[in-house]
């Protein structure tokens, strides 16, 4: 690739990173923000849910915008939404206003990563140098997280609101970097005669209501009819959803594209994916942090061997895929973190470091060999001008995945009674889930397979 290929992979890479931070450095900084300013426990909470509800609930709508608005309107615009409303969260001196600053941090972000990922995608020729660049964005999204453990120890040190102004002031140097480097495009929305208003508005109610549910999956049975209602409505509004979309002159999303098989394959093994790690990473962080007593600084220098995604994923992975294929590549990857979890489920209360480090490393791997071929998957063969729909439609199954896993991994752990014996039944969730990915992947795989006689290219092969 030239220079400026390589700059402007860097600069929407950078993006994903500065997403990827900002949510690990929180989680971290999150008890130093209750102390400080008072907060009661369900307030603490909604500090982490109001960005996963923000992101969620309108992720699919953020895909399609760049699409039909224009993907470089749609990157840059939000990008500085998501700068001012990090300023917000470090000025903040109450609990709303620092909740109501991560809900529009999480829009920002549902908005600008489905736009950069559709721009890598519309930017890089279809083939190795796209999916290197798809490996690049993938690496430095898990790098983001795993790094963001232990910035936000440090920075939490110095006063939790370092944790808002560091990524006010990345964010505006890749603000910088991107007015000059970012494509212009044309927006389709000219050509296929407006925007689909009605369905916007379903789309965003359904995901935010289903969103919202998965949040409160976490309570356990406690005020479980309210769950059940919000689930229902928010069902109730995805069909109102389809019904309109199928009466549209111009639907908001073309509801065959969701019947493609790669990319309902790549979706949902996201997914799964996403959710059975970061459903074990929080397990991991409360059994070393409650039931050990390591300090947050402490818990995340532990975690920082899974960051070695954020090496392999751009120099193995490629190799990999290369030679073996996407579906290949991402049943190792689900083999490698089913193993890896279900090597943790003995832990027990004196584990010394070198016992959970196999399951760590395993966890690193793992990401590193199955999420870039999953982006890869979810976006191969797609139509240009559905580019930014698919990205957003694999962003939304990430941010439900990681939903899903850490509130099931809460509730399991509750109604296991806590202590121990509840890390171990929480410990359950994310084996799970990657089994079923594992499954998901063999399916793939054999429903890929050429017919008798006929090669298959594996470069191309994307099974998922």
């Amino acid at each position: 690739m030239s220079l400026r290929a390589w700059g402007l992979l860097l600069v929407l890479s950078g993006a994903v990173f500065l997403e990827g931070i900002d949510v690990a450095m929180l989680a971290v900084a999150v008890p130093a923000i209750r102390a400080d300013l008072g907060l009661a426990t369900s307030t603490a909470a909604w500090v982490m849910s109001a960005y996963v509800l923000g992101y969620a609930g309108f992720t699919l709508l953020g895909g399609r915008a760049a699409d039909l608005l224009g993907r470089r309107r749609m990157f840059l615009g939000w990008l500085a939404v998501f700068l001012l409303f990090s300023g917000l969260g470090a000025l903040a001196d109450d609990g709303p206003t620092l909740v109501l600053a991560r809900f529009a941090t999480g829009v920002a972000a549902a908005f600008m990563t489905p736009a950069a990922l559709s721009v890598i995608t519309t930017s890089y020729p279809e083939g190795p140098q796209r999916d290197k660049a798809l490996l690049v964005f993938a690496g430095v999204a898990g790098g983001g997280f795993s790094l963001g453990l232990v910035t936000g120890g440090l920075l939490t040190q110095l006063g939790w609101r370092w944790v808002f102004i560091a990524p006010v002031l990345y964010a505006a140097v890749l603000l910088l970097a991107a007015v000059r480097l970012v494509p212009k495009d044309t927006p389709w929305e000219g050509r296929g005669g407006g925007f689909d208003v009605a369905g916007a508005l379903l789309a965003a109610g359904a995901m935010l209501l289903l969103a919202y549910g998965v949040v409160r999956l976490e309570h356990g049975l406690d005020g479980w009819a309210l769950t059940a209602a919000v689930f229902a409505a928010g069902l109730a509004l995805a069909a109102a959803f389809v019904r309109a979309e199928r009466r549209a002159a111009v639907p908001l999303v073309r509801l065959g594209l969701l019947r493609t098989p790669s990319v309902y394959r790549a979706d949902l093994g996201a997914l799964l994916f996403v959710g059975a790690f970061f459903g074990f990473q929080f397990v991991a962080t409360l059994y070393l942090q409650e039931l050990r007593g390591w300090s947050s600084l402490q818990t995340a220098l532990a975690l920082l061997v899974m960051g070695i995604d954020a090496v392999l994923a751009p120099t193995l992975t490629p190799r990999l895929v290369a030679r073996y294929g996407n579906g290949r590549v991402i049943f190792g990857g689900f083999a490698a973190a089913a193993a890896a979890y279900a090597l943790f489920l003995p832990v027990g209360p004196d584990w010394s470091y070198a016992a959970m480090f196999p399951t760590l490393l395993l966890t690193g791997l793992a990401f590193s060999l199955a999420y870039g071929p999953l982006t890869i998957a979810g976006t191969d063969g797609v139509a240009e001008e559905e580019q930014g729909l698919a990205g957003g439609l694999l962003t939304t199954a990430t941010q439900f995945g990681s939903a899903v896993g850490i509130a099931a991994v809460t509730a399991v752990h509750g109604l296991a009674g806590g202590g121990l014996d509840g890390f171990r039944a929480a410990l359950l969730v994310p084996v799970a889930l990657a089994a079923a990915g594992l499954l998901l992947a063999a399916a793939g795989l054999r429903a890929r397979r050429a017919p008798a006689g006929r090669p298959v290219d594996p470069v191309r092969e994307t099974a998922a």
